[in-house]
């Protein structure tokens, strides 16, 4: 899932010089975690079938399946915490929470307010629109509504592209609005669009974006914490060669997408 260089550049400008410099004389953050013995991780909870919220209230999907499973790895208890994802590095440099385990894609920008740990698995920019929509280019897409999730770096992309575009909160809420005829195509990640589509049984028809390469999505933790990443790093490793990795993504993903 994909935060725009505009949001880290300039609305997490303040917040995270402050917190960056604080954690250079710090100590690892991974002794307080296991005195409290609880790691806080976030995410959407908008993003099916990766994170989301099921009938009974709870967060659940891919996500939150790795999250607790390296935390348990790491000897820790897991702690969800839903956000809205254009402002969800800023409070991960706020404290109100330890990682986000959120389909984060794995930027240059990013990597220069927060520390990844992965990837995790991999995907792809994608553009889907209904049957007969008559768009099967970028080039289509000039003169079209565009809807995109708020905050994500497809949005960053649509606008360097000079595309007409609509925001929205997530997944869920794009998929409503291409239904509807609100808008023409969205852009998303691949994976979760298919498969939250095909779910839903709703008819589209899709292309990938040629002028990007697949990315990483990572999980993204304060800098400063090596001992910590590394601790991650070891759990999501172990969960790999074990094959409970590949358990988690055939739940919930029907696939190996490593």
């Amino acid at each position: 899932m994909t935060v725009r260089r505009t949001v880290l550049k300039s609305a997490f400008a303040a917040v995270g010089m402050a917190v960056l410099g604080m954690s250079a004389a710090a100590a690892d953050e991974l002794d307080t975690l296991k005195e409290k013995g609880v790691i806080r991780i976030a995410m959407s909870g908008a993003y099916p079938p990766f994170n989301f919220v099921n009938d009974e209230n709870q967060v659940v999907g891919f996500d939150p399946a790795v999250g607790a499973e390296i935390a348990s790895r790491m000897g820790l208890e897991v702690e969800i915490v839903t956000t809205a994802w254009d402002g969800i590095i800023g409070g991960l440099l706020a404290n109100k929470y330890d990682a986000i385990v959120g389909s984060m894609t794995i930027t240059e920008e990013r990597d220069e307010v927060v520390d990844f740990v992965g990837p995790y698995y991999s995907d792809k920019r994608a553009i889907f629109t209904k049957p007969g929509s008559g768009i099967a280019s970028l080039e289509d897409l000039e003169g079209k509504k565009v809807g995109l999730t708020l905050g994500e770096t497809h949005e960053d992309w649509a606008r360097e592209r000079g595309y007409s575009i609509n925001t929205y909160k997530g997944l869920p809420e794009l998929l409503l609005e291409l239904e509807n005829g609100r808008v023409d195509a969205i852009v998303n990640d691949s994976i979760a669009a298919i498969l939250a589509m095909t779910a839903k049984e709703q008819e589209f028809e899709m292309f990938g974006d040629p002028t990007t390469e697949p990315f990483g999505a990572g999980i993204a933790i304060r800098e400063g914490n090596p001992e910590l990443a590394a601790e991650m790093q070891k759990a999501l490793d172990s969960m790999m060669e074990d094959g409970t990795y590949v358990e988690l993504a055939m739940k919930w993903i029907g696939a190996d997408i490593r």
